[in-house]
């Protein structure tokens, strides 16, 4: 199989299986909100919230270096796979051990401790997981990364059933994610075994080397945390459960949303590290235009969609209870362009091994960001997160264009969004006239949708901002 068709396969195959694991997440959502309620709800995210900041730390930016790593040219592939697995494994046991202990010190109720304890061990395997899936993104294999979570999904959605009916409460369902996760590291593992057997190895001169990759996306990670997850800490400790509940349903669809750029920014990075280190600096530049462009042709449209139809999907999936979620929906969904875009760059950042470059403007986001926190949520609620979630994801979507520029030149050229950006207009108009009570039912919503979704790529191809070599230019080895 050619490279083109190796990444059009796993482009297709990752595009299916996300719009299957965004309808089993949405369901699972639905069931959760309408179980829990509002303070159910907000104390769910609280937990969840809580334990990944310390998994994202655990992380020490090996996720991202592992794709780095192996797909540069006469690397040692299965030796540093099995010590990466290895130094993950400790990075996880250290720091996720801290969460329960810093739990009972925080002034959470004892509902909430123990669901951190529970949630713990959720976020083992997902974390261990992604050293296979870095295989498989250098391998253009997602197919196996998609088994796995399709599988996984479904597995919890059963497991929230099961739990509802037997009214185990909010610890019923953590304990579904437990084994939820469990199932995906699994089979992934298992699925792996075709390219290597996983183990872990402590050889610490591999482990210097991987860690003198690592160790700028760790503080960047750390940094990162602080604009992301410090919003939801804050309004846990200052305000209500059920705001934090109303704030987790709107942030959970933008989660379901983001998992998009990052699914084809972990296609792409393998291209543009291999172009960058062949020093293909013409190639590089063209498949960064090609994704950039097609990160506005998907977050741009979903911004105007959003706009008219952020209230029904709210009450349509969580529940009349969580109505006030689609207003926060409605802010929230302006990140969404800077992260689809931004994204990108970031990816990019890491192809040309510039990850350290990023350390002072991370630190200038994060800084900014907490004291707006600590601002605006006492002020305005979950609307002030809102609003400094656009800034932060904005801030370092510049930062990244920027620090790309600096070492390629690459300038993205912003006619094709421009050309979306007028398509989006069109969609607009097309929802806004239409009744807004025929979308307050799943039939009226997902014809509304799909009519939406026609008359975008229509009016896009009408003004030439899509072509059939557009579509096929990024998948091509030779351009």
């Amino acid at each position: 199989m050619t490279l083109s068709s190796k990444i059009a396969y796993n482009t297709i195959i990752q595009l299916v299986g996300k719009i299957i694991s965004t309808v089993l997440g949405l369901i699972s959502l639905a069931m959760m909100t309408r179980y829990l309620g509002q303070a159910g709800f907000g104390s769910y995210t609280t937990i969840i919230t809580f334990v990944s900041f310390f998994a994202i730390i655990a992380d020490l930016g090996l996720t991202l270096v592992t794709v780095q790593m192996i797909s540069q040219p006469n690397v040692k592939e299965n030796k540093i796979l099995n010590n990466l697995f290895g130094l993950r494994l400790i990075s996880i046991i250290i720091f996720l051990g801290l969460a329960p202990i810093i739990a009972f010190l925080a002034p959470y109720p004892t509902l909430v401790k123990t669901g951190i304890i529970i949630a713990d061990l959720s976020f083992i395997f997902p974390a261990l997981s992604q050293v296979i899936i870095g295989l498989f993104q250098k391998k253009l294999r997602m197919d196996k990364a998609v088994i796995a979570e399709t599988a996984s999904r479904i597995l919890l959605v059963f497991g929230i059933i099961v739990a509802i009916k037997m009214g185990s409460g909010l610890n019923g369902i953590l304990w579904a994610t437990v084994i939820s996760a469990a199932i995906n590291f699994g089979l992934a593992y298992i699925l792996a075994t075709g390219y290597i057997i996983l183990k872990p190895a402590f050889d610490f001169k591999v482990w210097r080397e991987i860690m003198s990759h690592s160790w700028p996306l760790a503080i960047t990670i750390v940094l990162n945390l602080l604009y992301l997850k410090t919003d939801t800490l804050v309004l846990s400790f200052i305000k209500s459960p059920g705001e934090v509940g109303l704030y987790g349903a709107a942030y959970r669809i933008i989660d379901v949303l983001t998992t998009l750029p990052f699914m084809f920014a972990g296609i792409i990075l393998p291209i543009l590290t291999a172009s960058w280190f062949e020093l293909k600096k013409e190639y590089f530049n063209l498949v960064l235009q090609k994704s950039f462009d097609l990160m506005a042709i998907f977050s741009i449209p979903i911004i105007a969609g959003t706009l008219v139809l952020a209230r029904p999907l709210i009450i349509l999936v969580a529940g009349q209870d969580f109505e006030g979620s689609g207003l926060i929906l409605k802010i929230l969904i302006f990140a969404l362009a800077a992260i689809f875009l931004g994204c990108m760059f970031a990816h990019a950042v890491i192809a040309i091994n510039r990850q350290r470059k990023m350390i002072g403007a991370y630190i200038f986001v994060s800084l900014t960001s907490v004291i707006l926190y600590l601002i605006l949520i006492p002020l305005f609620s979950y609307y002030g997160a809102a609003a400094v979630t656009i800034y932060s994801e904005l801030a370092i979507a510049l930062f990244s264009a920027y620090v790309v520029w600096q070492y390629t030149k690459f300038i993205p050229k912003f006619k094709i969004v421009a050309k979306t950006i007028i398509a989006s207009g069109v969609m607009w108009l097309v929802l806004y006239f239409i009744p807004q009570s025929f979308y307050y039912n799943w039939a009226g919503l997902i014809i509304s949708a799909s009519l939406a979704v026609i008359v975008y790529f229509f009016s896009l191809y009408l003004i030439k901002g899509i072509t059939k070599n557009d579509l096929l230019i990024l998948l091509n080895k030779k351009l």
